[in-house]
Protein backbone atom coordinates (compact mmCIF):
# COMPACT_ATOMS: atom_id res chain seq x y z
CA UNK A 1 0.00 0.00 0.00
CA UNK A 2 2.85 2.21 0.83
CA UNK A 3 3.79 2.24 -3.33
CA UNK A 4 0.16 3.79 -3.57
CA UNK A 5 0.36 6.63 -1.25
CA UNK A 6 1.01 9.40 -3.17
CA UNK A 7 -1.07 8.24 -6.26
CA UNK A 8 -4.30 6.41 -4.30
CA UNK A 9 -5.93 6.47 -7.54
CA UNK A 10 -2.85 5.05 -9.79
CA UNK A 11 -3.60 7.67 -12.33
CA UNK A 12 -1.18 6.84 -15.43
CA UNK A 13 -1.50 10.24 -17.36
CA UNK A 14 -3.77 13.11 -18.55
CA UNK A 15 -5.95 11.64 -20.81
CA UNK A 16 -7.87 14.67 -22.01
CA UNK A 17 -9.51 17.85 -21.90
CA UNK A 18 -12.90 19.24 -22.80
CA UNK A 19 -13.77 22.49 -24.21
CA UNK A 20 -17.00 23.94 -24.92
CA UNK A 21 -16.81 25.95 -28.06
CA UNK A 22 -18.98 28.85 -29.48
CA UNK A 23 -18.26 27.22 -33.04
CA UNK A 24 -16.35 23.59 -33.66
CA UNK A 25 -15.22 24.01 -37.26
CA UNK A 26 -12.94 27.20 -36.09
CA UNK A 27 -11.87 25.34 -33.23
CA UNK A 28 -10.91 22.76 -34.96
CA UNK A 29 -8.88 24.64 -37.54
CA UNK A 30 -7.28 26.08 -34.40
CA UNK A 31 -6.53 23.15 -32.69
CA UNK A 32 -5.03 22.01 -36.41
CA UNK A 33 -3.47 24.35 -37.65
CA UNK A 34 -2.05 26.19 -35.23
CA UNK A 35 -1.30 23.89 -32.35
CA UNK A 36 -0.88 20.80 -34.77
CA UNK A 37 -3.40 18.30 -33.29
CA UNK A 38 -5.20 15.52 -35.26
CA UNK A 39 -8.90 14.39 -35.16
CA UNK A 40 -9.08 11.17 -33.86
CA UNK A 41 -12.31 8.82 -34.35
CA UNK A 42 -15.24 10.47 -31.53
CA UNK A 43 -17.64 7.67 -31.01
CA UNK A 44 -21.57 8.67 -32.88
CA UNK A 45 -23.47 7.65 -30.39
CA UNK A 46 -23.37 10.97 -28.80
CA UNK A 47 -26.50 13.32 -29.48
CA UNK A 48 -24.48 16.08 -29.11
CA UNK A 49 -21.68 18.15 -31.73
CA UNK A 50 -18.34 18.33 -30.95
CA UNK A 51 -15.12 16.76 -32.55
CA UNK A 52 -11.56 14.86 -30.59
CA UNK A 53 -8.44 15.74 -31.28
CA UNK A 54 -5.21 14.41 -29.95
CA UNK A 55 -1.24 15.19 -30.26
CA UNK A 56 1.64 15.56 -27.85
CA UNK A 57 0.26 12.93 -25.88
CA UNK A 58 -3.20 14.31 -24.80
CA UNK A 59 -6.42 14.74 -26.30
CA UNK A 60 -8.84 17.84 -26.65
CA UNK A 61 -12.37 17.27 -26.95
CA UNK A 62 -14.15 19.93 -28.33
CA UNK A 63 -17.90 20.50 -27.32
CA UNK A 64 -20.36 22.52 -29.02
CA UNK A 65 -22.15 24.78 -26.82
CA UNK A 66 -25.37 24.40 -26.65
CA UNK A 67 -25.72 28.42 -26.07
CA UNK A 68 -22.30 29.79 -27.74
CA UNK A 69 -23.81 33.73 -27.55
CA UNK A 70 -23.80 32.98 -23.46
CA UNK A 71 -20.23 32.21 -23.26
CA UNK A 72 -17.98 34.77 -22.15
CA UNK A 73 -15.70 36.69 -24.39
CA UNK A 74 -11.97 37.16 -22.89
CA UNK A 75 -10.07 39.91 -24.57
CA UNK A 76 -7.55 40.59 -22.17
CA UNK A 77 -4.70 37.93 -22.29
CA UNK A 78 -3.79 37.54 -18.52
CA UNK A 79 -1.10 35.26 -17.79
CA UNK A 80 -2.27 34.12 -14.31
CA UNK A 81 -5.89 32.94 -15.98
CA UNK A 82 -6.38 29.02 -16.26
CA UNK A 83 -4.74 27.78 -18.99
CA UNK A 84 -3.05 24.66 -21.22
CA UNK A 85 0.62 24.67 -21.29
CA UNK A 86 2.88 23.15 -23.94
CA UNK A 87 6.77 22.48 -24.38
CA UNK A 88 8.19 23.78 -27.12
CA UNK A 89 11.48 23.41 -28.96
CA UNK A 90 11.94 27.36 -29.68
CA UNK A 91 10.43 30.11 -28.67
CA UNK A 92 11.33 32.06 -30.72
CA UNK A 93 9.97 30.07 -33.85
CA UNK A 94 6.03 30.01 -31.96
CA UNK A 95 6.68 34.00 -31.55
CA UNK A 96 7.51 34.24 -35.48
CA UNK A 97 4.65 31.26 -36.36
CA UNK A 98 2.26 33.84 -34.18
CA UNK A 99 2.44 36.84 -36.04
CA UNK A 100 2.64 35.27 -39.13
CA UNK A 101 -0.68 34.24 -38.13
CA UNK A 102 -1.74 37.08 -36.76
CA UNK A 103 -2.49 35.83 -33.28
CA UNK A 104 -2.00 38.09 -30.45
CA UNK A 105 0.03 37.27 -27.71
CA UNK A 106 1.56 38.25 -24.59
CA UNK A 107 5.49 37.56 -24.01
CA UNK A 108 6.74 37.02 -20.57
CA UNK A 109 9.64 35.90 -19.16
CA UNK A 110 10.66 34.04 -15.95
CA UNK A 111 14.17 33.98 -14.14
CA UNK A 112 14.68 30.97 -11.91
CA UNK A 113 18.29 31.06 -9.78
CA UNK A 114 20.03 32.39 -13.16
CA UNK A 115 17.78 30.20 -15.60
CA UNK A 116 15.45 32.02 -17.67
CA UNK A 117 12.08 30.59 -18.59
CA UNK A 118 10.32 32.19 -21.70
CA UNK A 119 6.75 31.76 -21.99
CA UNK A 120 3.94 32.56 -24.86
CA UNK A 121 0.37 32.88 -24.09
CA UNK A 122 -2.61 33.43 -26.41
CA UNK A 123 -6.25 33.04 -26.57
CA UNK A 124 -7.81 30.07 -28.71
CA UNK A 125 -11.02 31.02 -30.78
CA UNK A 126 -13.40 30.80 -27.45
CA UNK A 127 -10.61 32.97 -24.76
CA UNK A 128 -9.26 29.97 -23.68
CA UNK A 129 -5.51 30.42 -22.60
CA UNK A 130 -2.86 28.68 -24.35
CA UNK A 131 0.84 29.02 -22.49
CA UNK A 132 3.26 27.41 -24.99
CA UNK A 133 6.97 27.79 -23.21
CA UNK A 134 10.72 26.42 -22.51
CA UNK A 135 9.76 25.64 -19.11
CA UNK A 136 11.58 22.34 -19.39
CA UNK A 137 14.58 24.28 -18.34
CA UNK A 138 13.66 24.53 -15.02
CA UNK A 139 15.50 22.22 -12.61
CA UNK A 140 13.99 19.47 -10.55
CA UNK A 141 13.55 19.82 -6.72
CA UNK A 142 14.97 16.31 -4.86
CA UNK A 143 12.37 14.95 -2.43
CA UNK A 144 13.87 17.49 0.51
CA UNK A 145 13.43 20.55 -1.19
CA UNK A 146 10.25 20.08 -2.49
CA UNK A 147 8.16 19.26 0.17
CA UNK A 148 9.84 22.77 1.85
CA UNK A 149 8.66 24.41 -1.03
CA UNK A 150 5.49 22.58 -0.47
CA UNK A 151 5.21 23.19 2.98
CA UNK A 152 5.98 27.31 2.78
CA UNK A 153 3.03 26.84 -0.37
CA UNK A 154 0.97 25.73 2.45
CA UNK A 155 1.91 27.82 5.37
CA UNK A 156 1.58 30.97 3.36
CA UNK A 157 -2.23 30.24 2.44
CA UNK A 158 -3.02 29.41 6.03
CA UNK A 159 -1.74 33.66 6.51
CA UNK A 160 -4.01 35.15 3.41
Amino acid sequence: MKESAGNPLHLKSVNHVSLVCRNISESIDFYQNVLGFVPIRRPGSFNFDGAWLFGHGIGIHLLQSENPDSLPKKSVINPKDNHLSFQCESVGNVEKFLKEMGIKYVRALVEEGGILVEQLFFHDPDGFMIEICDCDNLPILCSSEQRAANGAAATASQLN
